[in-house]
């Protein structure tokens, strides 16, 4: 069996880390280097996979969130406002249980909280901690930080989870970072042709030039092999949440893929709050979730029911990335009246051509021009908030991880446990589509993956554990909902060439399908630069991170080669 050992780390019987650890956060420049997490002198980087207990420290919070609730909630009924130093017990005891036992749960929206959250892994971000809006994060990016260690989450031991079938296991993720390094070298000189052509790199080309199309090909080399990667790879982040929202995460902490793992790491953050208050906690007795309805109403045969909805989703997408399947069909006439209503205007001031006219056009919006995303605060633009849309979408485990990340585009995403498939179900990046030794290792890749997860399920491993070995690459379909005014500050990023290139192609497919069936509310959709050029300055607001491509010269019709 692989050994578990290194930096951080120890063996199953080692006495866990001081959870209370400081955590160290360094901000990477993703435009001069890719950031290396580097194996120890001695160690072999190719033949251990690393594990360690969940790390969570409290980096910041208020000094008194239950007094400061009650205080709040006093403030209501008061004619001044009310200090924590101010509540009694009997206030504690008597407002504490009316606000929250009522659901009068805003008073408990106050206090805020400040993780550093370590050794945890991804399809944990992805399933439970990122599945909800409520909370801000900054995670480490595999997309610019080279992975030379194989750090990743291992089950715990049981009668299901024993020696032999943690050998297979952690053979598994080790072989899959081997496949990994493999890609990064294999991909890293087209991506360095490509780059360079995008460049005009010659022989008289400046050092400094050279010196960033070479970072950029390794960069863009290691964002593709990443793909191949199981979603227990470890991850470490910065993550602020309300008292509220962790009252709900320690109720529902079984509502996910990842439930054992969740109760560990959301334990450690209520441990962490109660040291600070454990008023916060103790004086409420709503304990977790355990017969959750997702169990309950799942199809009977759910264990076998994957290729089922695979192929059932997939003939709906008719071959789209994402396709549009609900949208309000009254939308410009009830965005135009909308605008009017803010403006006090009527249809004869302003017709529905010339309100769309206003708000869609940055050449008469000042607001489109703005990096700050300030549409829910300006009045006019809350006119946006009534045309919505729903599409059905298609990407992979590793994009969508980045996906959900728009929070006011909120999507319903799959059970994986209730979704496997037995064959092989994965995204494949159009770099390594175009590299036929690339892709031949990287099916590979996919095939072992699948393989372990399957031998771990014949075994009786429980589905929840064998799930992580799944690649990054998984196929994720879901569907996801906005209002034009998210959507377009989403599809205002995410057009840009240096977004993640599946949320591109779904945001390009999106866009193209607005624009058939209400072409006026599409007009002025596009990335910074489509909207900025000819009346801000700078085009690209992207600095030094720019494409290398005048992508406002021909939007949409120019095609992104990497």
């Amino acid at each position: 069996m692989l050994c578990s050992v290194g930096h951080g780390c120890h063996r199953a019987t080692a006495t866990p880390l001081c959870p209370r650890a400081a955590l160290t956060f360094w901000w990477y420049n993703a435009a001069e280097m890719a950031t290396h997490f580097s194996t120890s002198a001695g160690e072999s980087p190719h033949s251990e996979v690393e594990t360690a207990a969940p790390r969570v420290t409290l980096r910041n919070s208020f000094a008194h969130p239950y007094d400061s609730a009650i205080a709040a909630a006093r403030t209501c009924y008061s004619s001044r406002i009310v200090a924590p130093e101010e509540i009694t017990e009997k206030q504690r005891l008597t407002i504490g249980a009316a606000t929250f036992y009522g659901g009068h749960h805003t008073v408990y929206q106050h206090a805020y909280f400040e993780f550093g959250l370590e050794n945890v892994s991804r399809q944990f971000v992805w399933s439970f901690l990122h599945a909800h809006p409520f909370y801000n994060s900054e995670q480490q990016s595999q997309r610019y930080v080279r992975l030379d260690r194989a750090r990743a989450y291992v089950p715990p031991a049981s009668e299901r989870f024993g020696p032999a079938e943690r050998a297979i296991y952690e053979r598994a993720v080790a072989r899959a970072w081997e496949y990994y390094r493999e890609l990064t070298a294999l991909l890293q000189g087209d991506a360095r042709a490509i780059l360079a052509d995008i460049w005009h790199l010659s022989s008289k080309s400046h050092a400094k030039r050279v010196q960033k199309v070479e970072s950029q090909a390794e960069k863009r080399a290691i964002e593709v092999a990443r793909y191949v990667l199981p979603v227990a790879a470890f991850t470490t982040l910065v993550h602020t949440l309300s008292g509220i929202v962790l009252h709900r995460l320690w109720r529902m902490q079984a509502a996910s893929d990842t439930p054992t793992e969740a109760r560990q790491v959301i334990e450690e953050m209520v441990a962490r709050v109660r040291e600070v208050d454990p008023q916060f906690f103790d004086r409420f007795d709503s304990g977790p979730m355990e017969d959750l309805p997702e169990w309950q109403q799942a199809h009977p045969t759910s264990d076998t029911n994957g290729e089922a909805f695979v192929r059932d989703f997939d003939a709906r997408l008719a071959g789209r990335t994402s396709k549009l399947v609900d949208f309000s069909p009254r939308a410009p006439r009830s965005v135009a009246e909308a605008y009017r209503a803010v403006l006090g205007l009527t249809e004869t001031d302003c017709p529905d051509a010339e309100a769309i006219d206003r708000l869609l056009n940055p050449a008469r919006n000042t607001y489109r021009l703005e990096t700050l995303n300030v549409g829910v605060h300006a009045p006019m633009m809350r006119a946006l908030q009534h045309a919505s849309y729903t599409f059905a979408k298609k990407i992979s485990h590793t994009a969508d991880s980045q996906d959900q990340r728009h929070r006011m585009v909120p999507g319903s995403r799959p059970l994986l446990v209730l979704t496997d498939t037995r064959q092989p179900d994965f995204i494949t990046p159009m770099l390594m589509a175009g590299n036929a030794h690339a892709r031949e290792v990287y099916e590979r890749a996919m095939a072992d993956a699948w393989a372990a997860k399957n031998e771990l399920l014949d075994r009786g491993v429980p589905r929840e554990f064998a799930l992580y070995l799944l690649p990054s690459a998984k196929a994720i379909r879901l569907v996801e909902s906005g209002s034009l005014l998210h959507l377009m500050h989403k599809w205002t990023m995410r057009t840009c060439f240096n977004a993640q290139e599946e949320i591109y192609r779904a945001s390009m497919e999106e866009i193209q399908q607005l624009r058939s069936v209400q072409p006026e509310l599409a007009r002025y959709l596009g990335p910074p630069c489509h909207l900025r050029a000819g009346i801000a300055s700078p085009i690209c607001t992207e600095g030094s991170h720019f494409c290398g491509v005048k992508v406002w010269l021909d939007f949409p019709h120019i095609q992104r080669r990497i």
